[in-house]
């Protein structure tokens, strides 16, 4: 089993900055791509940023060049550098891996979520 940690969500002014973390730890042989989805009360969850083991990224339209995801391959964590924040920003962050397992199969797994709030 595997569990997804998530940190470092809370309130913060338009402008501002956070920067969000999520550790993976359990059953992992390896993680292949992590990422981060977020949801607004009404509406679907989206895509805000994805990272492969590689280091290739994509990020949503919305968030390009204010936010930046990394990956720590050792820790089995994965960031979120959120800066020059925004109202429309607010929503529940979510973390998302796809790991190998020791036997070779490949399952995504997702954290609870962690809220963000940005004021105006």
């Amino acid at each position: 089993q595997v569990q997804l940690v998530e940190s470092g969500g809370g309130l913060v002014q338009a402008g501002g900055s956070l920067r969000l973390s999520c550790a993976a730890s359990g059953s992992i042989f390896s993680i292949n791509a992590m990422g981060w989805y977020r949801q607004a009360p009404g509406k679907q969850r989206e895509l805000v940023a994805a990272i492969t083991s590689g280091g290739s990224t994509n990020y949503a339209d919305s968030v390009k060049g204010r936010f930046t995801i990394s990956r720590d391959n050792a820790k089995n964590t994965v960031y979120l550098q959120m800066n020059s924040l925004k109202p429309e920003d607010t929503a529940v962050y979510y973390c998302n891996a796809e790991v190998r397992s020791w036997f070779g199969n490949e399952y995504d797994y997702w954290g609870q979520g962690t809220q963000v709030t940005v004021s105006s």
